[in-house]
Parts: structure tokens; C-alpha cells; sequence
């Protein structure tokens, strides 16, 4: 328990914002926190800025809402808090957001055969175009569906190591376009293969006499995406291997031109593969220096006449530059690589969102049942990605694939083991959390990665209430013009506060005006419970919605009336500047005693059978032994009490009957009526009595001889005594003392006067007359 309260509540709750409760142990009490209430502690100053706070809050428009000593913020609370406190439905300022779908194109629905369709005419991805309105904290959702169309069209570019270790490799690829054609045709009536090489940024000539090598290149771009299956393997057939000066290639530099160069290389809106076919690992960004190269890549296209010409210039991309570059292109990438390097690519994979790694044979024999895998693998995966979110704002995305797997979170962005013509749908729900800056509509896009489609979503944020539109600048309600009267309240200019725009900010700490905020001319500014604002107090607020000050001065609470069970005003009525208002059938300064009778009705219906009275006991009626039978059972019996100097003169009415002890008492049972009686003296001793009215209606009392008192009471009464009599004497004594005391006066021998004494030594001789 000390170990948790070295932490407060306020810190506890900055973590979890629900309420809860803490036990004690060994014990039953519970201190229950109550829930932050976001609303409240925004103390916002007008309607915009209340909606901005959270989903939970409103504004309350109307004007006469606000009680003596509340502030325009307390305008902003919890709707249910708003209800409560009298504010009407119609009068609460709430607006929700929305969502409104402009382009709704179904998804494409065809089989291989049926007829071609330009690839701008398939739709894999429902819908294409929407709009929400967003409130902060209040997410806005839309599913989105994704369809892996039949017969869709494919761009594949073979992109080729030609160092020298690749020669072996070159031969068998002469032949791959028009077995490649044969193997997709399977797949779609609708592709294209394209070719290129590099090899290094050319420093030196690493060829040697004896060697049938070219001259080392960066990049080239053999041949533009084409149907020609015969004119690839032509082209690839003259090609010839050229050499390098270390084991890694300048792969790096290649992608990058064949990301970024679209029109050189030909790419349509369709499916984008890359075949990166190498056997060494790859420079990367900052390798360039071991050549001179040290300015960045700029990730732009610079081919002339194919050929990448700024190798020289350029430094190698980095890895986190190509996947942006291969992302915002659309372009999924195979790397054909031989087993040594596995590894290596195994990793670059995991860094490059939609792609895959084959393990290439010793000489590229097996280049086409590779592809073939590496695109069923790509294709039967399909993942979500989205565009840079504006500031504030927050996405998240469930899944629900095929087979009934769903996934949240990051999960939430894919679903894999799709076939053609499967559908597999998200959930995606995006949530602001403040509003922009500029409060300007933002654009954001989601696609799926590798794929040319995609979903545009304008994001417009609700700022402002609709009563701001009707807002009155320089309303005479707000002091003469000094504000703007809208949502109920004025929104004070510049320089100016208080409820009506009353005061500049200047006048703020007058102490004139502090004057006005002290009851009865007592120290405390707002009775401690508020701030003095242009001569009127504005009270604080409670961590608790429920509880308020209130008044003038903000003497005035509602949360600080009288308890019964632990709750206010015993949970029977309401607290008013702290006094219980109690509710109809209730009394009580804690409104807990009930007015309802007929819990002490007798089977006559008389109240207690006519014999006693009935007081309150627990919030219920029950009967009670009267006080002037006690009073005259105690001075019969024991000769003690109130009314033992009158005892014969007031309390004769009923005959007493003394037993020895409780159990001869009568029982219940008996043919008349009977109460059994316990009371209690002033000395803490009971004494018990039945009371009764006879067949003869004669009244009778049954009373136990001797008292019971409290073991130990006579000892205590003693030692009170004589603890009484001694301090008497230690008194008495003290006062001779003081009597007998004689005072002597003597002069302090080490004190010395502050006073010297001088005196003219010619003072009252006479003058010399010259």
C-alpha cells in the first residue's frame, strides 16, 4: 500500500485511463478513482476547441446554462455530464464524422478467353475514391476489398550479371525468351519480357589481352519490354561477358535505372516483375568512396542512348532508396542467385517488401521453373501499404483472408495463400487524433504492394462546430463588441476576458477587482475554490465530472452534504450548496430517513399495534420503546433519571413488576400484546423491561432488578476520583507557594549604563573682563 501511493493517482491514470479500485488488505475499505475526464481538463474556451478534446465531449449552446461562478469552459464536458446538469439534446453541440465513397467500380469479374480488356479496364481493388470527415478520437472505417484478377497482364525484365564468372550462365539464357513466353502463356495471354546487364561503374578496364570481354559497364538496357520471345533470345545471343576489379557488382546502380527510367524500359500499369540474376554480392551506398564517388544517388533517370551514364558521378543507392524507388514504381523483384550468396539475398528480401529469392543453378538451367515459382509465390500474397499520414492521424488494418484467416495490427495489412480469382478483404480504420495545423484537407493513398492500383482517401477534419457558422462578431452581448458571440457564448478578441468579454487582460490582477471576489470581506479570493476573473470568480474543477463548485464566491458545492451509507445525501437526493435536497418520501439532513409507514403496520393496522412509537432506523421505520416509559421505568425501579423528583406524580399510570433476571421476563406468545424494551443510563449501565396492556387494559411493566453495567465502570469512576482530588491539592499547593514566594530586587553587578554625564569645566565661573 505505501509502495503504490509513491505514485499518485494523476500519474497512475496519465497510464490507463479507466477508472479502478484499491483494496486494502486485512481490511474492507476501497478507495475507487474515478475515470479522467478529458473534457474538463481541457478548460476549452470555446465549441472548436471542446470537439478537439475527444469523442466524449460536447458543448453545451444554451446561453442560460451556466450557474453563478461557472466559467465558459465548464460549457465543455461528457455528454451524459451535460444531460445531467440540464442541458438539453438539442442544445448539446456534437458533430460526427463521416465517410462518402465517390468511386465505387465493382471489381473485375473474368476468365482467361472471354476477350482482352486493356489493363486500365480491370479493377482488382473496391473502391477507388472516398472522402472522410474526421473527428478527434473518433475512427472512421470502410472496408476494402481485393481481387486477384484472372488473365492479368505481366511485364517481366530480365536483369543480367555479365561479369565473367556469369559466362556459363549467359549460354543457357540465350534461349530463355521463347521458353518463357511458352511458361507464362499458362498464366496470362497478355506479357512482355525485356532485357538488361551490368556489370560495375567503369574505373579501369579489368580485361586482359587473352580475355573475349568488353570494356566494364554500370547498366545497360538491352532491350525495351516487347512480345517478341525470338527477339530476346537474339539480342541475349550477342552478348559478351566483361570483368571486374572486386567480387561485389554494381547491381545496385542497375535497378535503380530500371525503377526510375518507365518510359526507356517500357513498363505498363500492369503487373512489374524484375529478374535480378547475379552470382556476387552488391555494393551499396557509400562504396562509391573507394573510387572518388562520394555525391549521393539522386534516384533519377540517366540513360542515354541506354546506357546509364552518371555511374562516374553517382554514388550506389542505398537499400532503404530502392525500396522507395521499387515501392512508388510498383515493381516486385526476383533475385536469381546462385547458393553461395543465398544468405546475403535472404536478407535483402526481408528488407524488400514484395520480393522473392531463388537459388540459381551453376549455370542457370533451371532460370525459368524459378521465375515461374517466384511469381506464384509473389502473387499469392497480397500487402497493404499506405502513404506518409499527415500529423496526428493514426491507421490501422484487420484482415480478413481466405479460409477465414484474419489478422490485426501489422498482421492486418496482408493475407497470403491467395489464388487467382480468390477475394480477401480489410478493414481499415483511420483515427485523428488533433486537427492539422492548417485545418486543410489531406490526400492519402492505399495500395496494394507491387500492384498499380489504388485507394485515394481525402481526409477533411472537423475543427469547428456547426454554431460557428452563426457566429455575431463584435456582438453587443459581449461587452460592446469585444468578442464574438457563437455556440452560446462569447469567444473573446484579443487582449479581452471574462465571461462577457469584460476586461482586458491588463485589468486582470487589480486589486480592485480582487475585492469583489472576497465574501464578507474575508482574506480568501473565491473561498480558495476558484480565480478572480475581471471581478467575478470563476470556480474550479473537479477531477470528478459529477462534483462542481458554485456560488458567487464559489462557496457553494455539491459534493460536500451529509452521508448515510457512504452515500451523498444517502443516495435519496441531491446536494445543493451543501444541503440535501431530499426526494419525495425523504427527510433528513442525509435524506435518510423514509417517510413510508408501513413498515411498522400491525396486523390491525395500527402503527406498532398502538403501543409504541415508530422511528426511522436504517432508512426504514421500525417500532421503538417510547422515552417517557423508559424515564419512568428508571425512576421506579432504580430510583434514578430525569423524572426521579416527580417520579410519583407523572409516572403512576402502569404497574411494575420487578423480576431477578432477564429470563423471567415474559415471552412472546401470550394472548395480549407485548414489547420487549433495552435501555441505557447515564452511567452506561442497561437495564431491561417488557411493556404490555393486559385484558383488563391495564398497562403493566416487567423490569430486571439490578442493572448490568460494564465490568470494570466502578473501578474507572474511582480512579477518575482520585486522580481529581490529587490535581485539587497539587493546586492548592501551588497557590501557597505563589503566596508565601518574596521577591528581592538587586542590581545586576555586571550591567554598565548606556548614559556619561559631562560638564563644562568653566560652567558658572565669571567672565574676564579684558
Amino acid at each position: 500500500f505505501e509502495h503504490f501511493f509513491e505514485h499518485s493517482s494523476e500519474d497512475i491514470m496519465e497510464q490507463r485511463n479507466i477508472p479502478f479500485c484499491l483494496c486494502l488488505k486485512r481490511s474492507n475499505l476501497c478507495f475507487s478513482i474515478p475515470e479522467r475526464n478529458e473534457c474538463i481538463k481541457a478548460n476549452a474556451k470555446s465549441c472548436g476547441e471542446c470537439i478537439q478534446v475527444g469523442v466524449k465531449c460536447g458543448w453545451c449552446m444554451d446561453p442560460e446554462f451556466l450557474k453563478q461562478g461557472e466559467a465558459t469552459s465548464t460549457r465543455c464536458d461528457e455528454l451524459e455530464s451535460l444531460r445531467k446538469r440540464g442541458c438539453s439534446s438539442a442544445m448539446v453541440e456534437n458533430p460526427r464524422g463521416s465517410q462518402l465513397v465517390l468511386k465505387d467500380k465493382a471489381v473485375t469479374n473474368r476468365n482467361q478467353g472471354e476477350g482482352k480488356l486493356r489493363p486500365e479496364d480491370i479493377t482488382q481493388i473496391q473502391p477507388q475514391k472516398l472522402t472522410l470527415s474526421l473527428r478527434s478520437g473518433e475512427p472512421q472505417s470502410f472496408n476494402l476489398k481485393f481481387k486477384l484478377a484472372e488473365d492479368y497482364p505481366i511485364d517481366l525484365y530480365y536483369l543480367m550479371d555479365l561479369s565473367y564468372s556469369m559466362k556459363d550462365h549467359l549460354e543457357n539464357v540465350k534461349n530463355l525468351g521463347t521458353q518463357l513466353m511458352l511458361e507464362m502463356s499458362k498464366i496470362t495471354s497478355d506479357f512482355r519480357i525485356g532485357f538488361g546487364s551490368f556489370v560495375e561503374k567503369k574505373l579501369r578496364n579489368p580485361c586482359t589481352g587473352d580475355q573475349n570481354c568488353t570494356s566494364p559497364f554500370s547498366y545497360k538496357n538491352l532491350l525495351t519490354l516487347t512480345r517478341n520471345g525470338q527477339e530476346f533470345n537474339t539480342l541475349v545471343g550477342q552478348q559478351q561477358i566483361s570483368g571486374n576489379l572486386d567480387s561485389p557488382e554494381g547491381g545496385f546502380d542497375a535497378i535503380m535505372q530500371v525503377a526510375v527510367c518507365g518510359e526507356h524500359i517500357g513498363w505498363r500499369n500492369v503487373t512489374r516483375l524484375l529478374v535480378f540474376s547475379t552470382d556476387a554480392g552488391f555494393h551499396f551506398a557509400g562504396d562509391g568512396k573507394l573510387g572518388g564517388i562520394v555525391l549521393p544517388n539522386d534516384g533519377k533517370c540517366h540513360l542515354e542512348n541506354n546506357m546509364y551514364t552518371m555511374s562516374h558521378y553517382y554514388d550506389y543507392p542505398s537499400i532503404a532508396h530502392l525500396v522507395q524507388k521499387l515501392s512508388d514504381n510498383n515493381i516486385q523483384t526476383i533475385f536469381a542467385i546462385t547458393e553461395e550468396f543465398q544468405p546475403v539475398y535472404m536478407e535483402l528480401k526481408n528488407l524488400i517488401p514484395k520480393s522473392a529469392v531463388g537459388t540459381l543453378s551453376a549455370n542457370s538451367s533451371n532460370v525459368i521453373n524459378l521465375i515461374i515459382d517466384a511469381y506464384n509465390s509473389l502473387s499469392s500474397e497480397v500487402i497493404l501499404e499506405n502513404s506518409k499520414l499527415p500529423e496526428g492521424v493514426t491507421i490501422m488494418y484487420q484482415s480478413r483472408c481466405k479460409n477465414g484467416v484474419t489478422g490485426e495490427g501489422e498482421m492486418g495489412r496482408k493475407c497470403s495463400n491467395i489464388s487467382i480469382g480468390d477475394e480477401v478483404f480489410f478493414i481499415i480504420s483511420i483515427t485523428a487524433k488533433q486537427c492539422p495545423k492548417m485545418g486543410k484537407p489531406e490526400t492519402i493513398k492505399i495500395k496494394p504492394l507491387g500492384f498499380n492500383e489504388e485507394v485515394e482517401i481525402t481526409l477533411n477534419f472537423i475543427c469547428e462546430c456547426d454554431c460557428h457558422k452563426h457566429g455575431i462578431e463584435n456582438s453587443e452581448i459581449c461587452h460592446n463588441g469585444n468578442g464574438t458571440y457563437e455556440c452560446g457564448a462569447c469567444r473573446c478578441n484579443e487582449g479581452r476576458i471574462g465571461r462577457q468579454c469584460e476586461c482586458s487582460t491588463n485589468e486582470v490582477t487589480s486589486e480592485d477587482l480582487d475585492k469583489s471576489c472576497r465574501k464578507d470581506n474575508g482574506t480568501d479570493i473565491c473561498s480558495n475554490n476558484g480565480d478572480c476573473v475581471c471581478g467575478t470568480c470563476e470556480c474550479k474543477k473537479r477531477e470528478n465530472p459529477e462534483e462542481r463548485y458554485s456560488g458567487k464566491f464559489c462557496e457553494c458545492d455539491n459534493f460536500n452534504c451529509d452521508r448515510s451509507n457512504n452515500k451523498l445525501c444517502g443516495g435519496h437526493g441531491h446536494c445543493e450548496c451543501r444541503v440535501c435536497i431530499c426526494d419525495a418520501n425523504w427527510t433528513g439532513s442525509a435524506c435518510d430517513c423514509s417517510l413510508d409507514t408501513t413498515t411498522c403496520l400491525a396486523s390491525n393496522k395500527q402503527i406498532c399495534n398502538g403501543l409504541l412509537f415508530f422511528v426511522n432506523h436504517n432508512a426504514k421505520f421500525t417500532c421503538q420503546c417510547p422515552v417517557f416509559h423508559r424515564e419512568c421505568v428508571q425512576c421506579r425501579a432504580f430510583g434514578t433519571g430525569e423524572k426521579k423528583d416527580t417520579c410519583e406524580r407523572d409516572c403512576s399510570y402502569f404497574n411494575l413488576i420487578k423480576v431477578k433476571d432477564r429470563g423471567k421476563l415474559p415471552q412472546p406468545g401470550q394472548a395480549f400484546p407485548l414489547m420487549h424494551c433495552k435501555e441505557r443510563d447515564a452511567n452506561d449501565c442497561w437495564f431491561y423491561y417488557t411493556y404490555a396492556v393486559n385484558n383488563k387494559t391495564e398497562k403493566e411493566v416487567h423490569v430486571v432488578e439490578t442493572l448490568d453495567c460494564p465490568a470494570g465502570l466502578a473501578l474507572l469512576l474511582i480512579w477518575k476520583l482520585l486522580m481529581i482530588i490529587h490535581d485539587r491539592r497539587e493546586f492548592a499547593k501551588f497557590e501557597k507557594e505563589k503566596m508565601n514566594a518574596k521577591w528581592d530586587t538587586q542590581e545586576n553587578p555586571i550591567y554598565k549604563s548606556p548614559i556619561n554625564k559631562f560638564q563644562n569645566p568653566n560652567y558658572g565661573h565669571k567672565a574676564v573682563v579684558l
